[in-house]
């Protein structure tokens, strides 16, 4: 957690404008078996804060075994802050709060492993964390292999109390800090689990957040990109602070693969804020992006209903799928958010959410979905919240009440199984949507219009990208001196890389551009908030680096 933003902090560095190397999509990771799935369990933070103890780990863990939530894939348990001293031990230790702990917290972790559950623990990359306890800054090792003598599997690193060193700016201090953290935890006989908070500390920024969200996947399995989500104590609106994490991830889908995985943080069931349908939506909406499922609330003390959603055998199967895409999306227009993924055996996944205050009905066709629409082909369309199978052939329509969410998972016959990735390119840090005109592009408030929703087409040898809009399927996106609309076949300048920071690079060199409202092509810059997008679920290109 965080308790300022860091656009509020004085120290703050700001580096200029760089150009740099372009990374194609495809980010890496040390070793995707550590994390083969997003992690699912349970974390104090959102519920109770600093009121952790032993006894809520142990009743929480004990109600996660009755009630059927360890069957189904919960088994991950994290004290967040205030476990600690507020001093290190004459040797350095850290050491636990034996009033919160009497047993121990190497007790507590094989109390967990013999209950069949695995035990993490927080600390903060700082010289304090943000509750004001002993953070980790100058002790890095020596608290990874305390950790890990305690049992300890997985860390969840903050970024409070971090000032950059001489000679750096604040986004490449985090870059040190967590890159060193990566090495010591991989350095252990056993590696543990990573959870970076770094993106964290600079949403209020687009281009540093960019900056950042590059390195991330190369030092940890998951993420933490956003604001916290909100606490239980507060009296503010939880469905806003969920609408406000999503967003966030919505803008990073390209980043997610095995191994890593994007974190719009804690599932709030039991938030005294949320309608019942709401909870529902929280947890499918994270179920079906492919986000990490932890649960902070109370879990004694959940109804038969909410543990009933939350242990729903088809989104948790939707949510650990070994493809491990995250959601994309289609389009949006106020009301509706529409995304859409392809799942490891070649089912199609479609998510529709409705935003808006009232009840309401939308139509997501075949095209949108990026599948065939020869009358041959027919899809079976299994609602995943209520079981019911229904056939598309052309179209499906969805009518939900306010703050709804659906999940479909639509098989593929075996004559009609080519998917084409589809949808929204829009600019992230503005959340404007690529618009086709005539012959021209714009950048505009996104519509939900097919001259918005665009499918992406590998060509060549799979290095390269045509975009076209679904208004239009005969011309693609092309750039010369300008950008425009040319015919696919031949046209000049229409093929595209794209990369991790979410450039979109022409032949030429340089880079698709939002300024204002028009679209141009200007020399690529890392920090260039107009040349960051966001292009539909299931775009991969091959590695490498790009001079």
């Amino acid at each position: 957690m965080k308790p300022l933003s860091p656009t509020s902090w004085a120290a703050r560095s700001m580096a200029g404008l760089l150009v740099f190397p372009l990374l194609p999509v495809e980010a890496s990771t040390d070793n995707p078996s550590l994390a083969p799935a997003p992690p699912m369990g349970f974390n104090n933070w959102a519920r109770f804060e600093c009121d952790l103890n032993e006894t809520l780990f142990t009743e929480t863990a004990q109600a996660m075994r009755k009630r059927g939530l360890l069957d189904v894939g919960y088994d991950r348990l994290t004290l967040d802050d205030c476990w600690m001293l507020h001093d290190r031990a004459d040797d350095g230790s850290l050491e636990w709060d034996t009033n919160k702990f009497p047993q121990g917290i190497p007790w507590l972790a094989d109390y967990m492993k013999n209950e069949g559950f695995h035990l993490g623990i927080y600390q903060d990359s700082g010289n304090l964390t943000c509750g004001g306890y002993t953070g980790s800054y100058g002790h890095e090792a020596q608290d990874a292999e305390l950790f890990a003598s305690w049992g300890i599997d997985y860390l969840k690193l903050d970024g409070c109390n971090v000032w950059a060193e001489e000679g750096r700016s604040l986004r490449e201090e985090y870059h040190v800090r967590y890159m060193q953290w990566h090495d010591v935890l991989n350095a252990l006989p056993v590696p543990l689990i990573f959870s970076n908070s770094a993106p964290a500390y600079f949403e209020g920024e687009a281009a540093d957040w960019a900056v950042v969200m590059d390195w991330v996947p190369e030092s940890s399995e998951l993420a933490r990109h956003s604001a916290d989500v909100i606490v239980y104590s507060s009296n503010g609106s939880a469905w806003d602070s969920i609408m406000y994490n999503y967003d966030m991830h919505a803008r990073l889908a390209r980043y997610q693969q095995p191994g890593y995985y994007n974190d719009p943080d804690f599932l709030i069931p039991d938030h005294p804020s949320l309608s019942q349908n709401e909870k529902k939506s929280q947890f499918a909406l994270w179920a079906s992006i492919g986000a990490p499922l932890i649960l902070s609330a109370y879990v004694p003390g959940l109804s038969d209903e909410e543990i009933a959603f939350l242990s729903n055998k088809a989104l948790i199967a939707v949510n650990q799928d070994p493809l491990g895409q995250q959601s994309a999306l289609v389009s949006r227009d106020g009301t509706f958010d529409v995304l859409s993924r392809s799942l490891e055996n070649g089912d199609r996944l479609l998510t529709v959410l409705n935003r808006g205050a009232d009840a309401a009905t939308t139509t997501v066709s075949l095209a949108r979905l990026g599948l065939s629409s020869q009358s041959s082909c027919k899809y079976d369309a299994r609602d995943l919240l209520t079981d019911e199978v229904s056939t598309i052939d052309s179209a499906i329509e969805i009518q939900l009440d306010s703050h709804v969410a659906k999940v479909y998972r639509i098989a593929l016959p075996e004559s009609c199984t080519k998917t084409t990735p589809t949808g929204m390119v829009f600019n992230t840090p503005s959340g404007l949507c690529m618009t086709a005109s005539t012959d021209s592009v714009t950048f505009e408030k996104c519509s939900a219009s097919d001259s918005q929703v665009w499918h992406v087409a590998a060509t060549g040898d799979g290095t390269k990208l045509t975009l076209s809009p679904l208004s239009d399927t005969s011309v693609c996106l092309a750039a010369g001196d300008g950008v425009s609309l040319a015919k696919c076949q031949g046209g000049t300048g229409a093929t595209w890389d794209h990369y991790i920071s979410g450039h979109l690079r022409s032949s030429s060199g340089n880079c698709l551009t939002q300024s204002k409202d028009k679209a141009s092509i200007e020399e690529c810059v890392i920090d260039n908030v107009g040349q960051i997008f966001g292009l539909p679920s299931g775009v991969r290109l091959g590695k490498g680096r790009l001079n």
